[in-house]
């Protein structure tokens, strides 16, 4: 059985939850956000609770459930708090700039990268070399904060790149004098 499929998911106050034939709608202060459910899952709503349920005999239909649930969670908390990600730029001479819906990233090529934000998406920089990207969709704010990483990575001898705030680079020693 899925255990976090079993958790009711509680909606908070100024959050609106609406299934309309098998597509999933919430709207909240922040925004609203659509999903189209799986036919496997049935939901049940009694108030501000909304409980997830499917067959406990078929393991796949178990393990939608728990991610119907998980989906569902996150949307709640997208529409009424939000989701944001951290990275940071290091490396001499690597910022970043936040112009309308285009982050400038300086980060050693030879011209700077323009990055377009998709809709839903917005970016601050601080200090040049902080940015934080937020939004309402959990899983659009990770994918773009992903894609921001993927144009210089970190690497291992020094340090320089883009990487999440919270990561943590494991460095390698570099080359040692030969001995003779």
């Amino acid at each position: 059985m899925s255990r976090i499929g079993k958790q009711p998911v509680t909606l908070p106050d100024k959050v609106q939850f609406s299934l309309n034939g098998d597509v999933i709608s919430v709207k909240g202060p922040k925004g609203n956000l659509e999903r189209q459910l799986h036919p496997a899952i049935e939901l049940d709503v009694k108030e501000n609770v909304i409980q997830v349920k499917t067959d406990p005999n078929d393991k796949k239909k178990v393990a939608l459930q728990g991610l119907f649930r998980s989906l569902i969670a996150n949307m709640v908390t997208g529409v009424s708090a939000g989701y944001e990600k951290k990275l940071t730029l290091s490396g001499i001479g690597y910022r970043a700039e936040a112009k309308g819906k285009n982050l400038i990233l300086n980060v050693g090529y030879s011209n700077p990268v323009s990055f377009d934000l998709p809709d839903g998406i917005s970016a601050n920089v601080e200090n040049n070399t902080q940015i934080t990207l937020s939004g309402i969709d959990k899983e659009l704010v990770g994918q773009v904060a992903a894609n921001v990483r993927r144009v210089r990575p970190p690497e291992p001898y020094k340090g320089k790149g883009i990487m999440y705030s919270d990561e943590r680079i494991i460095r390698k020693a570099g080359k040692t004098a030969g001995k003779e």
